[in-house]
């Protein structure tokens, strides 16, 4: 195995200096005498076989740090030297490489090997966080043609095969016989039924937590259409959906001592004759009924319905993530996923462990004065208002409607997609939201 070095920058020219004579002139003549933060750099002996790999840090290692080291280093296995690093350190130096080494290879093969890291101490087998990783990104990676609620059900099936769980799925007109109507309505217009995916595990006497994914597998738009352009990425709509699977591995594979349920509201807005329309009033699972104020804002109508679903367990945490609103990306841009919370204070403890895990959350407020906003004159709610401002708001306050019961709500508004690339974090459909989620649930439960 070849050595990686991970050297701290203020710490990096004494360790050049330690190095012989050949070893600096080779690492001088690529960097000079200022490295750059982040860059791999094979090192050779005198015959020209590799002898080492270097890259230089900041004196606190972040998650990328090694995030572009597998693109840059040839396919061979390395062992990552302890230098100066602490244990966390060495993990999470260890996860970056991981997240880094994600391609998606379903249509086109990769042109060229991996290399892989190996760290002392620290288990060979893939991580369940960089599974949990791959499977979102896979998912939502994956185009529509694969990826209708069939699929998506078929997903968690997997998932649930995998973990002994439990799992009902309930589609087509049977969602209308459950009182499901929202998430129909959404769905019928679409030549792929409408599902609703319930996974269950965990011992009952456990404390409950129920995750909700919103599955729109494409959007159109409805009849309030998108432009081309709107629906580029719409694949990505089922994104949600896609990382409370990836959360539901991560907390079945470390065995959280919690009672899980994850339900999945799984649609494609389409158009077509019996396509819903605006100013149309739906029937929801809470009996409350909603004007349709845009076809378009179909994420909101189909998980209140699993919301009221949810809340009717009484969870001690209900946890819903979607691809909601462009409103939360023009207020927070598209890396930052806004974490909207029945509670202040424990929104501010989520955002500190986002921070940790730099999987950033950013508290929004659930502004009550907003509320009227939602009133309609036809029905018991408008699912958008009239303003036009305060989108984001607006839609939280809309499911906050249908939750009543559960003793702490949280709803995250998420992009789940680097528009570009960066170190671990390819262009393409990506888990904002979910490692943070996770890092807290372990440490509110951790055994």
């Amino acid at each position: 195995m070849i050595p990686l070095h991970v050297i701290q920058a203020p710490q990096f020219r004494h360790w050049l200096g330690s190095q012989p004579a050949a070893t600096q002139q080779w690492v001088r003549s690529f960097w000079g005498e200022k490295p750059p933060l982040g860059q791999a750099l094979m090192v050779p002996d005198e015959t020209g076989r590799p002898a080492l790999a270097l890259v230089v840090a900041d004196p606190q290692p972040s998650l990328w740090t090694l995030g572009d080291a597998p693109l840059q280093l040839p396919a061979l296995d390395y062992r990552l030297e302890k230098d100066q690093w602490k244990k966390n350190d060495l993990l999470k130096l260890k996860q970056g490489w991981e997240l880094g080494s994600y391609r998606f290879t379903r249509y086109k093969k990769a042109t060229k090997s991996l290399p892989r890291l190996h760290v002392p101490g620290i288990p060979k087998d893939d991580s369940s966080m960089k599974q949990a990783v791959y499977l979102a990104r896979d998912l939502i990676n994956t185009p529509p043609a694969d990826m209708m609620p069939r699929h998506l059900a078929e997903a968690a099936r997997k998932l649930a095969k995998q973990h002994k769980a439990a799992i009902r799925v309930i589609k087509g007109n049977a969602l209308l016989e459950q009182g499901f109507e929202a998430i129909h309505t959404v769905g019928r217009a679409s030549a792929e039924a409408p599902h609703l995916i319930d996974l269950t595990w965990g011992d009952k006497k456990h404390p409950k937590i129920t995750l909700v994914g919103k599955g729109v597998c494409f959007d159109t738009g409805g009849l309030d259409i998108k432009p081309s352009s709107g629906m580029k990425l719409m694949k990505k709509d089922m994104g949600g959906a896609a990382m409370v699977l990836g959360l539901a591995h991560l907390i079945m594979s470390d065995a959280l001592p919690v009672r899980l349920r994850v339900l999945i509201p799984a649609v494609e807005n389409a158009v077509s004759g019996n396509a819903y329309r605006t100013s149309d009033v739906i029937h929801t699972r809470k009996g409350l009924t909603v004007e349709v104020g845009n076809t378009d804002a179909e994420g909101r109508l189909i998980l209140c319905d699993a919301l009221a679903e949810a809340d009717r367990d009484k969870p001690d945490v209900l946890v819903d993530i979607a691809t909601l609103t462009g409103a939360a990306r023009v207020a927070l841009g598209t890396d930052m996923p806004a974490l909207f919370c029945s509670n202040d204070a424990e929104a501010q403890v989520v955002a500190a462990v986002s921070r940790q895990v730099e999987d950033p959350l950013w508290p929004m407020p659930l502004w009550q004065d907003y509320r009227t906003r939602l009133n309609s004159t036809v029905a018991d709610l408008h699912s958008t208002g009239d303003d036009g401002t305060g989108g984001a708001i607006l839609a939280a306050l809309f499911l906050q409607s249908f939750v009543e019961r559960a003793k702490l709500w949280m709803h995250i508004d998420t992009m789940a997609w680097n528009q570009s690339s960066r170190p671990g974090r390819p262009k393409g459909g990506e888990a904002m939201g979910m490692r943070a989620i996770y890092a807290w649930l372990a440490q509110r439960y951790g055994r």
